[in-house]
């Protein structure tokens, strides 16, 4: 049996710590000794990705955002399901979760990071799109925390409450879209999309593709 091998690790400042390990070939990020997100079982990140871009025409120029880089499976599907003249925005809270992709994620995804239509930004998603002007955005794609439920940070609850999804819907282009990954289906979150303005899809999301059943929820949020 091959062993699982420590890659890197790092505390924040919260104190917390993160941990990047590799076993025969696949990829985990652990979260103070508990796994948090793991390459065999991205499915619905991927999913997250498709289906933010899915509204993008062919052919249209677009303009689209990503909160949380991760292992980079989201970003893969952006960047496959859209054409080369699109612009695409990264947005990751911790700078190591960059490095580890440039250093040690390049057989896996880390090579988008640097791809010329690509741009990263080490910053907190909430103020960017706070400061974003209307209409910016052809799509956003949140994978902060685990999502509007079962929180890693309470910081990030701000971008889920009312305050926030109207700072989104108000940063997306006319017919935009929004999708936010979620550890469980959540109805208090589902009224506060709808209250934003937004009709929204519960789409059920597997772990991994061969996956029996979904095990998490995207929430696509459209404005019209």
């Amino acid at each position: 049996m091959k062993p699982l091998v420590k890659l890197d690790e790092f505390s924040t400042g919260a104190g917390d710590l993160l941990t990047l390990y590799e076993h025969d070939g696949a990829y985990s990020i652990h979260f103070n000794g508990e796994g948090l997100m793991h390459s065999r079982t991205s499915a619905s990140e991927t999913l997250l990705g498709e289906r933010g871009v899915a509204r993008i025409q062919a052919g249209e120029k677009a303009r689209v955002l990503i909160g949380g880089l991760g292992l980079g499976f989201t970003l893969r599907a952006v960047v496959d399901g859209l054409r080369a003249k699109s612009k695409i925005e990264v947005v990751e809270l911790l700078p190591e979760i960059v490095e580890w992709n440039r250093n040690h994620l390049t057989g896996l995804n880390g090579m988008l990071v640097d791809k010329q239509r690509v741009s990263v930004r080490i910053a907190d998603v909430t103020q960017v799109i706070r400061d974003a002007k209307p209409g910016s955005y052809n799509a956003i794609m949140l994978d902060v925390d685990n999502g509007p439920v079962a929180m890693v940070d309470e910081n990030n609850t701000q971008l889920y409450s009312d305050e926030g999804l109207a700072m989104v819907f108000e940063a997306l282009a006319d017919k935009g879209r929004a999708v936010f990954w979620s550890a469980e289906a959540d109805k208090a979150f589902e009224k506060r999309l709808r209250k934003a303005g937004f009709e929204i899809t519960a789409v059920p999301a597997k772990t991994h593709n061969g996956a029996k059943r979904a095990a998490y929820l995207l929430y696509v949020a459209d404005k019209h």
